[in-house]
């Protein structure tokens, strides 16, 4: 039973409430009423109370003491203690330094001059004192004047004050008129006398230090490094556990989780870390004043989660949390201990389990892979469940640390006879001896997958036997059909059968079968001598057949301590016995040596070491996928692509290119054909073709539109040369190069100075190396928005382009992520009715993160395999999720292990071609018509006159509502801040609300400060490269420094000097610094090409805008709603603006509302529905209405409503019983139309039938 709690009023006058009915002096009373009570810990023990009371000034210790008296017997109590936390501190104390020396001193000269003076810091509740000089550091530290002075402040002026003694480089200066009175005879004589016994302490001679009057002496403690910050930890490391209430100068160790840094408006600095170690965990807090800048950056560059480090601070109630907090004074780093194998020759571990082995194993194939490379092992074996979507990761993890290691790429399969839906199935190991034998292995996956699959991947014997060249066959653990058949005392006869089919037999530590002993279901199987019978027969078997007898550890977690993480997963899943976990690690092979010396000393080294060496030196060293990328082979592409952009160039810009342009197709080309790209454009200039001559936009996503070639082969219309003028009459064209204009469609308008002809302004400088890297080597990844109504089109259209067995869905897995994580350990706890800190937990959820959980399909991407070459040449394939009811095969492997092997193809639905599909079909206006300098759609984007209204009307500053990119609180909240001009500026804010760490706490301040303006802050990944390229940067370094911000890695020391010699401003180097991902200004200027086209219309074709809007983007429009006029819509509108916090479905009918009020404002209308003029789906537009269509009304689907028009068409409907025969709709559609009024007028039943 807990012995004390903590209590947190809630109310701010609790302490009055308390005090009321004291005699007072009207001074009293107003003191007592501005004081707060921060927290109360109540002793059941003693049944008394400790109050911490905030107050403005410092009380004197007798009106608190009445009050105490008073508290104790109005509440019935033994005793009440005050501590008080006086909001100006520093006063008190200074107020009070000279009798807190007197006290703290003791009579001692020494320490009374170094207290006299020293410097006082205080931070919150915690005292520094410093003294000038190390020995004075010292004397302090014998004398203990830290807790002293502690106890003191408490007695004096009942403060709970934190104190610390520090020794600092500089001595004080003195005043001349006190040094007299510092340097009296009694204090230079002790601290000659300091000095005397400082000096006999540290020479060996001095003799033993003295201990507590035990006689023992004290153990010397040890300085643990290398030091992070603060002072050399010293002392008894405490479990965290252990820790009780507010504790001071306490030590624990553990790891790091969760750190973050915080700087404040004052100018301190705050570095925050969770601590768990093996018992509990805790939140850290250190903080940095202004001046230690420079220490507070370089410890947040040092701590890193998952680090070992040992703290020392104190446990304090920290009521920002809610909760104890450690404030951190010193963290020093500590080694991680590792296991080591020692053995003069080393193991093969032939079945270990990764992450893939669907929630069941909890080591990443990265750690396995660089565990057994330290170790020293020649290979390891990766034997997933039923799977092989480690092995991407295995060969990457051996490529990226240059390991000295093979990879056998193997898996435990799910054996079957004929039936292969038969109740259980047996394991069985598969390992690949060759690349013939991993093409059979995929083969055998897939087909697993696709035929066999049921709960999970089975695979039937005759399978295995047809694709069992190239493979070695292990007969796995005690799942398998060999060790099964031993528990259930099968015959020898029948064991020689069973164990014949395989290369090798294999045993495991008996530990791992320890439930055997558990179950009753295995009455003859008692203790660990059984479980040993079950290997030694085993033995017996390998060695009548002649077969190898293989020694494996099964794994399932790297480490012993990991099993945690696998029972929390287990417990998840409903294991009753989870938290009984075999003993499923990687052992070193001294450690199988020992567990099976039982087999005898040499049949255990050939079990252990011997055995699975040679079935090591049997197998090749082979990739599981193969390098470069597969293309496939259309003819003539380079040709191809290369006459495209030439002759496009050339009927822009004139049959003499200009050199610019010459020079951009020149730099494009050579590494697009050199490289064995042309193919991909060509593909994506077919697809965006088709789908432009079916009718539908397409929008490029991504970096495709920084490339020139790309725009000239159709593939995007953001052309990325510098902004420029061209006339389509007599190709004169102008180029402005010095970074002065944001884009072309910025520069003024003008006529052609040749033949007068009005020019087109185009160009929106963006460097072709955002796209293919600055070599252009990079594998070209180009996205296509198409609309959502097209996508399926433009699937099926890869079909018919490369074949339906070359083309499959691209695969991804999804892995338990944190929050899932946190989920099943807070899970795993309370169900223990244990109580935890987040801090642990959240150390525990850690080591269950990347545990796949599932597969399933990329929204858009397409991979595309080679006509003359096998799927199974990269990857096995499969069916998402295992669903076995989708007709959808995706590939086995994670697309991102493959794209770079692969053509992948981001075939991407997107809502807004299909909004402008719609309002080219209502507005009958060619898209591409549309300018992008018209002055009244500009407008829309910094006020709201281009619509007719006042910002108070709207309640907006902008009329963007409804505007992709722009339509969000955030993007309006970016407009109000930046006030943009031009069509660039628009490009800059799409960039700032894609971007992470760009806006918000960066540029929006920078702009805010006049430190730099819209034009200048960064908003996408481009517009560093160009910066510094028109700042006299090296292009090069422009364009490392430019990939090294934008995947959030800031930029490194000696850039940073390079970049100031440079004259680059401070501001923007700091900018830099803090960003975490950069948006791409292709993207960004393509996503806004289509936003501006549906704003042109919003303001010169209003009804078909709002008509498209509620059409495709607005799920949540009700007809029954919107129909009923302006002032009702305003006060659903309303109604929602007065929640304090609205669900996904409410901030969707806000939006809906929104627009729709804006409709009504501008003189606009929506009639009600009309059963026989309204059509299925389809808005129609009357003059200054709009007649929503049947489908609109809430709860009437898309299928009811066209039954009804089509119903229509036979005539008028005689009564509503005539409706219902006639359209088949249902009931509650029914009643949905009598609502609305769609059946007024209309009878029940039809009166004709009475006289029929």
């Amino acid at each position: 039973m807990r012995q004390k709690y903590c209590i947190i009023p809630q109310k701010g006058n609790a302490f009055w409430r308390l005090v009321q009915g004291m005699e007072l002096t009207e001074e009293q009373k107003s003191l007592f009423k501005s004081c707060r009570i921060k927290h109360v810990e109540v002793s059941l023990k003693s049944n008394s109370w400790e109050i911490l009371l905030q107050t403005n000034e410092l009380m004197p210790s007798e009106l608190l003491a009445s009050a105490a008296d008073y508290i104790a017997q109005k509440c019935k109590i033994n005793g009440v203690t005050f501590y008080q936390d006086v909001i100006d501190l520093e006063a008190s104390i200074e107020k009070s330094w000279k009798k807190l020396v007197e006290v703290a001193a003791n009579g001692n000269h020494t320490v009374f001059h170094l207290l006299k003076q020293a410097k006082r810091v205080v931070d919150g509740s915690h005292l520094t004192i410093e003294v000038g000089g190390e020995l004075g550091g010292e004397i302090l530290r014998a004398h203990s004047v830290a807790q002293v002075m502690h106890q003191a402040l408490h007695q004096l002026l009942g403060f709970v004050c934190d104190v610390e003694c520090k020794a600092v480089d500089e001595a004080y200066d003195i005043p001349d008129e006190d040094r007299d009175s510092f340097m009296t005879r009694e204090y230079m004589e002790a601290l000659q006398a300091e000095q005397r016994r400082e000096n006999a302490a540290a020479s060996p001679a001095g003799g033993a230090a003295s201990g507590s009057g035990t006689g023992h002496q004290a153990p010397a403690p040890i300085a643990h490094g290398p030091l992070i910050f603060g002072k050399s930890i010293m002392g008894e490391v405490m479990k965290i556990a252990e820790a009780d209430g507010e504790t001071k100068n306490v030590i624990f160790e553990g790891s790091l989780g969760r750190t973050d840094v915080r700087e404040f408006k004052t100018g301190t600095m705050l570095l925050l870390f969770d601590l768990a170690d093996d018992t509990n965990g805790i939140s850290c807090k250190k903080f940095f004043k202004e001046k230690e800048k420079e220490e507070f950056e370089r410890v947040s560059g040092q701590v890193r989660d998952g680090m070992l480090v040992k703290v020392k601070g104190s446990v304090r109630f920290d009521t920002f949390q809610n909760d104890f907090v450690l404030f951190v004074d010193s963290m020093t780093k500590v080694e991680k201990p590792q296991r080591e194998d020692h053995a003069e020759v080393k193991r093969v571990e032939l079945h270990a389990h990764t992450h893939m082995s669907n929630m069941d194993a909890v080591v990443s194939v990265k750690n396995l892979v660089k565990t057994a490379a330290r170790w020293g092992w020649p290979a390891i074996a990766v034997t997933d469940h039923g799977v092989v979507q480690a092995f991407p990761d295995a060969a990457k993890a051996v490529k990226e640390a240059k390991l000295d290691i093979k990879i056998i790429y193997g898996m435990e399969g799910y054996l079957v006879g004929e039936d292969y839906e038969q109740k259980r199935a047996n394991h069985i190991i598969l390992l690949a001896k060759n690349p013939n034998g991993l093409r059979n292995l995929y083969q055998i996956v897939s087909l697993s997958h696709l035929k066999y699959l049921h709960r999970q991947p089975r695979l039937p014997r005759k399978i295995i036997e047809e694709y069992r060249e190239g493979l070695i066959i292990g007969s796995a653990c005690e799942a398998g059909e060999l060790i099964r058949a031993i528990v259930a005392q099968q015959d020898d006869d029948e064991l020689l059968r069973i164990a014949g089919f395989y290369d090798y037999l294999e045993i495991q530590p008996i530990g791992n079968n320890e439930f055997l002993v558990r179950s009753d279901d295995f009455p003859e199987i008692q203790n660990d001598e059984d479980l040993q019978k079950i290997n030694l027969k085993v033995a017996e078997l390998a060695k009548k057949l002649g077969k190898m007898l293989v020694a494996t550890c099964d794994v399932h977690f790297l480490n012993p301590e990991d099993a945690i993480y696998r029972a929390i997963l287990m417990k998840g899943k409903g294991f009753d016995d989870a938290e009984l976990q075999p003993p499923l690690y990687l052992r070193t092979t001294e450690e199988m040596l020992a567990e099976f010396q039982y087999l005898g000393e040499e049949a255990a080294y050939e079990a252990v070491v011997t055995n699975p060496r040679k079935i090591n030196d049997m197998i090749e060293k082979f990739k599981p996928i193969p390098d470069d990328l597969y293309s496939p082979m259309i003819p003539g592409a380079d040709d191809d692509i290369r006459n495209m952009s030439y002759n496009k160039a050339r009927s822009m810009y004139g049959e003499n290119l200009p050199k610019i342009v010459e020079d951009r197709l020149v730099q494009e080309l050579t590494p697009i054909i050199g490289h064995g790209f042309s193919v991909l454009y060509l593909i994506a200039h077919k697809l965006v073709k088709k789908s432009n001559d079916d009718g539908y936009l397409v929008g490029s996503r991504g970096s495709v539109g920084s490339s020139f070639v790309a725009t000239m082969t159709d593939i995007t219309e953001v052309n990325p040369l510098p902004p420029h003028w061209r006339c389509p009459h007599c190709k004169f064209s102008e180029f402005v190069t010095d970074g002065s204009v944001g884009c072309g469609y910025d520069l003024p308008s003008r006529n052609c100075p040749v033949c007068g002809t009005p020019l087109i302004k185009d160009g929106h400088d963006i460097p072709f190396a955002v796209f293919l890297g600055f070599d252009g080597d990079k594998v070209p990844d180009i996205d296509l928005n198409f609309s959502g109504d097209y996508q399926p089109v433009a699937h099926k259209y890869t079909e018919e382009l490369f074949g339906k067995d070359n083309v499959y869905r691209a695969g991804t897995i999804a892995t338990v992520a944190e929050k899932t994580a946190f989920g099943y350990v807070k899970k795993f706890f309370e169900e223990k009715g244990v109580k935890k800190h987040n801090a642990y937990i959240a150390s525990l959820a850690a080591g269950c993160m990347g545990v796949k959980r599932t597969t399933g399909q990329h929204p858009a991407g397409i991979m595309v395999v080679p006509r003359n070459m096998d799927v199974h040449f990269f990857t096995p394939i499969q069916r998402p999720a295992d669903d076995k009811n989708t007709t959808t095969i995706t590939t086995h492997f994670d697309y991102h292990s493959i794209s770079s092997r692969l053509v992948k193809l981001d075939i991407l639905g997107h809502d807004d071609p299909t909004v402008i599909k719609m309002l080219e079909d209502l507005t009958h206006r060619d898209p591409k018509t549309i300018p992008f300098d018209d002055p009244a759609t500009l407008s829309l984007f910094s006020s709201t006159k281009a619509l007719g209204l006042t910002p108070e009307e709207l309640g907006a500053n902008s009329g963007t509502f409804g505007i992709p990119e722009f339509r969000t609180g955030f993007t309006r909240q970016m407009i109000d801040d930046t006030h943009p001009s031009c069509f660039s500026d628009l490009v800059r804010i799409s960039g700032f609300s894609h971007g992470t760490d760009v806006w918000l706490g960066n540029a929006q301040e920078l702009i805010r400060n006049g430190q730099c303006t819209l034009h200048d802050a960064i908003s996408a990944r481009d517009d560093i490269m160009m910066y510094l390229i028109h700042n006299g940067i090296d292009p090069l370094l422009s364009f490392k420094t430019m990939e090294a911000v934008r995947k959030g890695k800031g930029i490194k020391p000696d850039v940073v000097e390079i970049l100031r010699k440079g004259k680059i401003p401070e501001w923007y180097i700091e900018s830099c610094q803090k960003i975490k991902y950069l948006f791409p200004r292709a993207h960004a200027t393509a996503y806004v090409m289509m936003a501006y086209r549906i704003a042109f219309c919003k303001v010169h074709y209003p009804l078909a805008f709002y008509a498209a809007y509620f059409s495709i983007r607005a799920a949540e429009f009700d007809a029954n709603v919107i129909s009923r006029g302006k002032d009702f819509v305003k006060s659903e509108l309303d109604a929602l603006d007065a929640k304090e916090a609205l669900d996904l479905k409410e901030k969707g009918t806000q939006i809906v509302l929104q627009l729709a009020w804006e409709m009504y404002l501008r003189g606009y209308s929506m009639e009600k529905v009309d059963l026989y003029k309204s059509k299925a789906e389809k808005f129609v537009i009357h003059e200054k209405s709009l007649l929503p269509p049947i489908a609109s009304l809430s709860g009437v689907g898309a299928s009811a409503a066209r039954s009804v028009v089509e119903a229509r068409k036979d005539g008028m409907f005689t009564s509503i019983e005539d409706i219902k025969k006639r359209t088949g709709i249902s009931k509650t559609c029914i009643e949905i139309l009598r609502e609305h009024g769609c059946l007024e007028g209309m009878t029940e039943s039809d009166q004709l039938e009475l006289f029929m």
